[in-house]
């Protein structure tokens, strides 16, 4: 093979570097090897299978567009797979109409693909035109790393075991899998997951992906519709950490079926899983109860709502990050004691006050005082809400006042000790919850909605007329609600 077409080759790769960026670059093309040139032909190789059709599926007519720029008598380009004594597989990239017509010949393993990202917030590098990016991480933020985390009592353990799983080495023993963190909107889950990314990103050694919900029904989705559904396959399976943002929002039966599929190759090959949701695992609905059981199989982590000191700390966290950009910014003290103890809904609504103070500061000049917090921010304090009860809690609760196991009030045991506790539990899930008779049914060991419609009647009939059973059950109303 002449000198000048090795230069062509290589003012052919700074053209794709150019069109595609340097990350899917380096995850699609950097190996490709130029084997020969014959005549109006260009034979190029990859290592593996999964790069040529990978390269087929989205980039086939780029890379002959490149030749011809260099070249414009190219017609064809054959893409291989380079394979120690076997003949390779082919690909035929044809000039008309850029058809790739391709004989698989040999089964030569998959190798690793690039997925972290080293320059800007990606999960991973992703095909560049809209519909074929189907496995491009969601962007990450980089505000949202381990070191502006904030750590306080209500979300320490899900902060431990997070860097836990950002601290482990490829080869390592899993110790938690799947973990699966969940809390309210605004309490910290996917800047937890997100830090792990830029963990894992910053370290190299581990390939991390991290998609949302959406993400992740979208990538299936557009897998179908161009017929590269095992291409997405291998991509998430090929990852050493997979994270899961907003499990609650995924949606459809083949995507439900996807995930599940997903979920168990990853655990069983020993590969780390971590989700997040706004609930807890048995509450998602729309899972079946497979994928519930193996999610609450791993450690389920609950972040709590911020207490006033957490929120103080992560108000003083916010302008000391915003100083970093902004030196003239102040915020009494004063002014951030009234903001952690009236802005209690989530951390968002904290970020939403301090970006209206900043806002003011720069805008008009003019210093940050009390009169002006209060007014900037008074639409985002809000009433206390009533705390919203879980059935998990009613259970544990009404075990341990009664002197039963939860696994009794699930269980079909039908003796007068757990009986009498199963229909009060069913009585307070129905009063005390929005969920349905059907939904209590299922989480009381898979009964028949009619079961519970029948305890709840007895409690109702019993309370009205025994005064002793009626405090009891105030009394356990009261433990829940605090």
């Amino acid at each position: 093979m002449s000198n000048t077409h090795q230069e062509r080759w290589t003012r052919v790769k700074g053209r794709l570097r150019a069109e595609v960026g340097e990350d899917i670059f380096s995850s699609w093309f950097a190996r490709m090897e130029l084997e020969g040139v014959d005549s109006d032909t260009v034979r190029l190789s990859v290592p593996t299978r999964f790069l040529k059709s990978w390269i087929q599926s989205h980039y086939a007519e780029r890379v002959l567009a490149c030749w011809q720029g260099e070249e414009p008598l190219v017609r064809r380009i054959d893409l291989s797979v380079r394979s120690a004594g076997v003949r390779p597989a082919a690909m035929a990239i044809r000039a008309a109409g850029a058809v790739a017509a391709v004989t698989v010949r040999a089964e030569p393993p998959a190798g690793p693909i690039a997925i972290n990202g080293h320059s800007g917030p990606v999960g991973m590098p992703a095909p560049s035109s809209a519909g074929q990016d189907a496995v491009g991480g969601s962007p990450l933020d980089p505000r949202l790393t381990f070191e502006t985390f904030v750590v306080g009592r209500a979300n320490s353990l899900a902060h431990a075991a997070a860097k836990q799983v950002a601290a482990a080495r490829r080869g390592d023993t899993v110790m938690f899998n799947p973990l699966y963190v969940h809390a309210a909107v605004g309490l910290g889950k996917t800047h937890l997951l997100q830090a792990i990314a830029w963990a894992g990103n910053a370290g190299g050694e581990r390939r991390v992906l991290y998609l949302t919900a959406e993400k992740f029904v979208y990538g299936f989705v557009s897998s179908l519709r161009t017929q590269t559904t095992l291409a997405f396959k291998e991509v998430l399976r090929a990852t050493d950490v997979l994270l899961i943002d907003d499990l609650q929002f995924l949606q459809g039966k083949s995507t439900f079926a996807e995930f599940s599929h997903t979920l168990n190759a990853m655990i069983d090959a020993g590969r780390q899983v971590v989700v997040a949701a706004d609930r807890p695992p048995l509450d998602l609905e729309n899972l079946d109860d497979r994928v519930r059981s193996r999610l609450a199989g791993g450690l389920v982590v609950e972040m709590g709502s911020f207490g006033e000191d957490l929120r103080l700390e992560i108000l003083q966290s916010r302008v000391a990050c915003a100083r970093t950009h902004h030196a003239d910014f102040d915020v009494p003290a004063p002014v951030l004691s009234f903001i952690a103890k009236s802005v209690t809904h989530n951390g968002r609504d904290l970020e939403g006050a301090l970006n209206r103070l900043l806002a003011h500061s720069k805008l008009t000049g003019q210093p940050i005082t009390m009169e002006l917090a209060e007014r900037e921010i008074r639409d985002l304090v809000r009433p206390q809400e009533p705390r919203k009860v879980k059935i998990e809690e009613i259970q544990r609760i009404v075990a341990r006042r009664y002197n039963v196991s939860r696994g009794d009030l699930l269980s079909s045991r039908r003796t007068a000790n757990v009986v009498r506790p199963r229909q009060i539990a069913m009585y307070l899930a129905k009063t005390l919850t929005l969920r349905s008779l059907p939904e209590i049914g299922r989480r009381f060991g898979g009964r028949d909605h009619t079961t519970v419609l029948h305890a709840v009647r007895k409690i109702e009939n019993l309370v009205g007329n025994d005064v002793s059973l009626a405090e009891e059950i105030e009394a356990i109303k009261r433990e829940l609600q605090e």
